[in-house]
């Protein structure tokens, strides 16, 4: 069993494809980066102003978004065929886990909006980042824990693809008791941001081997910085914002990543799938993209939709705040886990 849960651990986080032990350990370190990035941006907000003032723009598009793309294309860089044929060999559990991501979330999400009464602007930014896909976090996460990784990749793909649909889909069914959604804008975003930026990757790897291992080598670590400079540049920007409306946005935000590892446990065990395909669910159902919701969220066609710009301003903060918490409470998961082994997988897996 420990062979075929860790073997594309070692392959994506383990050194297998020549990383440096050092930047494995970095890139490891997720959870403290984003807390000491957003803490940096806290205390010093103008350090961070150059990531949403529209003063630096990439090939004249947002900076958020171009960063996004990068992190989108470094995950694209890790999906072969062997990626596909993990989702054929695991039908029931890849299916059941990313079911679970698109059910558990958005309903959790609307819920929370609902019962902390949200204002208009972070109840749409919950419920956007609540329809988002799994980000390559959980992967991380996983790892921690020693759960079966090659699942949690195999589930983080397929809900990355599936979201160009979903996410849309969701997230203008329930924001939609808010504002009125443009949920053709925000495909086109998704596709732009997300599909292609993953196609593109995926050639690499397919077509350009040797250019694609030697991106592979600083990727994952770019990725991370990317996204907390991404949260951070949010965090500055919406400091007094967040000030205002602290107490029940971090219950809200809270309540719901809680609520996705809760049930994505409970539901894994209910669907008689073993200790550590259970888990790796959790962690699947819990974490978001949440530089997927604050890219979106920050977009001037989706700022757009909102009467009132001052609503508009507290959309992509959830997803800055979620960026935070689902690592912490996925870090602490995974230390007790890591404490206390699994089973033995039963014949289900």
């Amino acid at each position: 069993m420990e062979g075929r849960r860790t073997g594309v651990v070692t392959g994506r986080f383990g050194g297998q494809r020549g990383k440096s032990e050092m930047m494995e350990r970095l890139t490891r370190l997720f959870a403290l980066w984003t807390v000491l990035g957003v803490t940096w941006a806290w205390f010093v907000p103008e350090h961070f102003a150059w990531v949403t003032d529209g003063t630096i723009r990439p090939l004249g598009q947002p900076l958020i978004s171009v960063m996004l793309g990068v992190v989108m294309l470094g995950m694209g860089l890790h999906i072969s065929v062997d990626d596909f044929r993990r989702v054929i060999a695991m039908p029931r559990q890849v299916f059941a886990g990313t079911v679970l991501h698109f059910t558990i979330m958005p309903i959790a999400g609307f819920g929370s909006a609902i019962l902390y009464g949200l204002e208009p602007g972070l109840a749409v930014g919950l419920i956007l980042v609540a329809c988002c896909p799994a980000g390559t976090a959980s992967n991380v996460i996983n790892y921690l824990a020693r759960t079966n990784v090659a699942l949690s990749v195999a589930m983080t793909m397929l809900s990355t693809l599936v979201a160009v649909v979903l996410t849309p889909l969701l997230t203008g069914w329930l924001a939609g008791v808010y504002i009125e959604i443009d949920r053709w804008s925000l495909f086109r975003e998704l596709i732009a941001v997300v599909l292609v930026p993953v196609i593109a990757g995926t050639l690499l790897n397919r077509y350009a081997a040797r250019l694609s291992r030697a991106l592979d080598q600083v990727a994952p670590l770019v990725s991370v910085i990317f996204v907390v400079i991404i949260v951070a540049g949010i965090i500055a920007k919406s400091k007094p914002m967040i000030e205002s409306h602290a107490g029940m946005l971090l219950l809200a935000v809270f309540t719901l990543h809680f609520t996705g590892f809760l049930f994505g446990y409970l539901s894994g065990k209910a669907l008689r799938l073993s200790e550590i395909t259970a888990r790796t669910i959790s962690v699947e159902v819990g974490m978001q993209n949440s530089g997927l919701g604050a890219s979106l969220a920050s977009s001037k066609n989706f700022a757009g939709q909102f009467m009132d710009p001052a609503q508009a301003a507290l959309a992509p903060v959830p997803a800055a705040i979620s960026a935070v918490m689902h690592v912490l409470i996925g870090s602490l998961l995974a230390a007790l886990w890591r404490r206390v082994p699994a089973r033995t997988d039963t014949p289900q897996d």
